[in-house]
């Protein structure tokens, strides 16, 4: 250190001095401004950056919950459909056993007419085949016992005792 100050010309510091302040005045002529208009705009670029980044973040917040929102009316909406659908199936359960109650009921009702009827029908021809046959049987005795004229009168005598006159 001490060379240095023995050194030392007032010269040399002078013009260094002088070149120094002519840097420093053309430094801020030309090269301060455009700096500070750079460092300016780089500023106001991340500002913008950031505010558009805070709305970006608020956007997204706003989508969220609009997602959650439309989600939540879909899960909802999914919830009725699928308790609509349950419904409709329980009623048409309960429409077509109903209905083949009603229709069971009819058949049973066809079925017991079908056999009365039917019923009928042979009662009929049961007391038409008796009567055919009674009258047959009636036709057979009288003619064994009508053979002869002894038994045609002595069958007619007693008929004609039981016959009661007024």
């Amino acid at each position: 250190m001490d060379k240095l100050v023995n050194d030392f010309s007032f010269g040399l510091f002078f013009w260094q001095a002088i070149i120094l302040i002519v840097l420093i005045l053309l430094l801020v002529k030309f090269a301060w401004k455009p700096i500070m208009t750079a460092i300016t705009e780089r500023e106001a670029g991340i500002a913008g950056a950031l505010a558009a980044a805070e709305a970006a973040r608020k956007e997204m917040q706003n989508l969220q919950a609009d997602n959650e929102r439309i989600l939540q009316e879909a899960r909802a909406e999914r919830d009725a459909m699928i308790k609509e659908a349950r419904e409709i199936k329980e009623k048409m359960i309960t429409d077509a056993k109903a209905e083949a109650q009603v229709q069971g009921e009819k058949m049973i009702e066809q079925a017991k007419a079908s056999i009365e009827s039917e019923k009928n029908a042979a009662m009929t021809e049961l007391k038409n085949q008796v009567s055919v046959l009674s009258v047959e049987i009636a036709e057979k005795i009288l003619k064994n016992e009508l053979s002869d004229v002894a038994a045609q009168t002595v069958m007619v005598e007693t008929m004609l005792n039981d016959v009661k006159l007024n």
